[in-house]
């Protein structure tokens, strides 16, 4: 199970440090070869994660979030190469497979089939 708080105070330092703080053990944040996005590999619960800046020059709403100032943070698992969590501003939002659990950004809306969505807005 992820641990949220812990995926919250990893976003904040990634962002902020070049180094993290993960259970007593100093992890380098290292920018990307290209685009110089910030990411930091750590290990929680037995299991190696990286943790990616968004780039807001993405297309998806995550993407466009950045591109409007927030400050967005995926989470992938790297032993099965997919995304588990976002931070967004400091609000988390964990996935269950491949789907969000719960709205992070923004106001809920409610869909035709009774799910919900978040509907991105500009915050200034």
């Amino acid at each position: 199970m992820l641990d949220k708080g812990l995926l919250g105070l990893i976003a904040q330092q990634m962002l902020n440090n070049d180094t993290i703080d993960v259970d007593g053990m100093n992890v380098p944040v290292i920018p990307t070869s290209t685009q110089h996005l910030k990411i930091a590999r750590f290990e929680m619960d037995g299991r190696e994660y990286q943790a990616i800046e968004q780039n807001p020059l993405k297309r998806s709403r995550w993407g466009q979030l950045a591109k409007n100032g927030h400050r967005v943070v995926q989470f992938k698992d790297s032993e099965i190469n997919k995304f588990v969590a976002a931070v967004v501003d400091g609000r988390v939002t964990i996935y269950h497979d491949g789907k969000q659990r719960k709205v992070s950004v923004g106001e809920a809306e409610t869909r035709q089939d009774g799910s919900r969505r978040a509907e991105l807005e500009r915050v200034g």
